[in-house]
């Protein structure tokens, strides 16, 4: 049954702003690659046949902060590593969201020492954390569908 039966010969469909943006925003998310160790093998396993991560509108991971609005950080972030990851993502247009891929940028994972920062929530703001050690590509596709449905919930007044 298609749409032209449910509608009759009205040929309107009516839908409120907020809906349409938040389905647009979630249905075409660009992720920037941004692998930094052992969980960034399973985020391209995400990307491969077997998984297909373009079936959310994720097509291909842009080599540039300038065409993503969505950053995976897979893997550990060292404290050098810190002013880059804030540089990229202060380079990203908005709206912008973050995944933490892995228990090392969740929260340091097994390096507990000071060359590690402890969380990359330290650096940058992290919507959606994917638990695992490195986690499966499963669990990075349950991460994104788990932001979409945030992105979907937001309202017009958080816009700006």
């Amino acid at each position: 049954m298609g749409l032209e039966q449910k509608l009759g010969e009205m040929g309107v469909v009516t839908a409120k702003l907020e809906d349409l943006v938040n389905w647009s925003r979630s249905s075409a998310m660009w992720p920037m690659l941004f692998g930094l160790a052992c969980c960034a093998i399973e985020m391209m396993a995400a990307q491969a046949a077997n998984y297909d991560m373009s079936r959310f509108g994720m097509e291909l991971m842009r080599p540039s902060p300038r065409q993503s609005d969505l950053m995976i950080v897979a893997g550990r972030v060292s404290r050098k590593m810190a002013p880059v990851v804030r540089r990229l993502y202060d380079q990203m247009p908005d709206p912008k969201w973050v995944i933490a891929m892995g228990d090392c940028a969740s929260c340091g994972g097994v390096f507990n020492n000071y060359a590690v920062v402890q969380g990359v929530d330290e650096i940058v703001p992290v919507d959606v954390y994917v638990a695992g050690c490195p986690p499966r590509p499963e669990a990075l596709i349950h991460g994104v569908i788990t932001l979409h449905e945030k992105v979907k919930r937001e309202k017009m007044k958080d816009w700006a």
